[in-house]
């Protein structure tokens, strides 16, 4: 990946998939760049900077992994609340998954549906950012299991600039703030329209 700013994070983003999964998870509220870069500061406080490992996450001192993850620069902007979220996905990767994600979709050689079947059941991951993941394994990590692209729903497309999935440089990471920018607008003006449209209705229903 090209995403981070930090070629030493990337590297481990393209590495372990633990980290890529916990980046995935940190992806809310704080940049995209923030977000992935979580899982390299992790890995260097805990002594393992070549890799991310479940199992000493998920058996961690919860108030200890919690001021890991507050240390300043944070891991993310809610550094104590994502801290617990991290431990619960650990837990899972660990209790679950023998520490090995890739298992999520490799196990029973899976199909795309199938994939993002798994990705949905993991603490933190709802539809939309399990698409996003399987996406992400696609366009970037080679992880290409049949019916993928559909899985992934609108991300799965090339040349969408939805999400990092399509991020590979400066310029598409743009793009995809563009992208992201447009949908909140038209979230925002969809949701004071349905407002007004509602106010309106109230005053003519107590004329």
């Amino acid at each position: 990946m090209n995403l981070t700013g930090d070629p030493a994070a990337d590297a481990l983003l393209d590495r372990d998939p633990f980290a890529l999964l916990v980046g995935m998870l940190l992806d809310q509220q704080v940049t995209m760049e923030s977000a992935f870069a979580g899982p390299a500061k992790i890995a260097e406080r805990m002594g393992t900077g070549d890799h991310l490992d479940p199992t000493a996450i998920a058996t961690a001192d919860p108030e200890e992994f919690a001021a890991l993850c507050a240390t300043p620069p944070a891991v993310h902007r809610f550094p104590r609340s994502m801290a617990e979220r991290i431990q619960t996905l650990a837990r899972t990767v660990a209790d679950d998954l023998d520490g090995d994600a890739t298992r999520l979709w490799t196990d029973g050689d899976p199909d795309g549906t199938a994939v993002l079947r798994r990705l949905r059941t993991l603490p933190g991951f709802g539809e939309q950012k399990a698409q996003i993941f399987l996406a992400l394994l696609g366009k970037q990590h080679g992880v290409r299991p049949s019916g993928w692209r559909e899985a992934a729903g609108r991300y799965g497309p090339d040349g969408t600039y939805l999400s990092v999935a399509d991020v590979v440089d400066a310029e598409s990471l743009g793009r995809v703030r563009e992208s992201k920018r447009a949908t909140k607008a038209a979230a925002k003006a969809s949701k004071t329209g349905t407002s007004k449209t509602a106010a309106s209705t109230t005053r003519g229903a107590r004329r």
